[in-house]
């Protein structure tokens, strides 16, 4: 990934942590990934980290998303995005696009301190659940 941004007078990187929480199971499946504790039975709405198949899947997904960007202006690895400009002054339109798409999808990518992790490391949970009661 690094090598392929050669030559380019910007770059900017996000992480894509969230990412795999980020992608809604298949109604058919959902009751496949079911789990059971004192106060019942719960299926994952979304892709759960754990699948043994997790990362292959988002990776499929961001090269769809990001299919006829993908070696021009975006490099994408796993979790991992760069946002990659020739010319420095097309980098916001690039990084612009790559938003869009990502918005267009309901993907959202880190980038530094959000309020989910402070509240995550005051004990609080921000986030929607990722759960329901089956």
């Amino acid at each position: 990934m690094i090598d392929s941004t050669t030559g380019h007078e910007a770059l900017t990187f996000k992480d894509g942590s969230l990412g795999y929480n980020q992608i809604r199971m298949a109604p058919a499946d959902e009751e496949l990934i079911t789990f059971q504790t004192p106060k019942g039975v719960y299926y994952y709405k979304v892709m759960p980290f754990e699948l043994k198949n997790a990362g292959a899947t988002y990776q499929r997904a961001m090269q769809k998303i990001f299919d006829d960007m993908l070696h021009k202006n975006v490099e994408c690895y796993v979790d991992n995005l760069v946002v990659k400009s020739l010319k420095r002054e097309n980098h916001p339109q690039d990084l612009r696009v790559v938003f869009e798409r990502l918005r267009r999808y309901q993907l959202k990518r880190r980038h530094g301190i959000d309020r989910e992790s402070k509240d995550r490391r005051n004990g609080r949970n921000s986030r929607t659940s990722k759960f329901a009661q089956a």
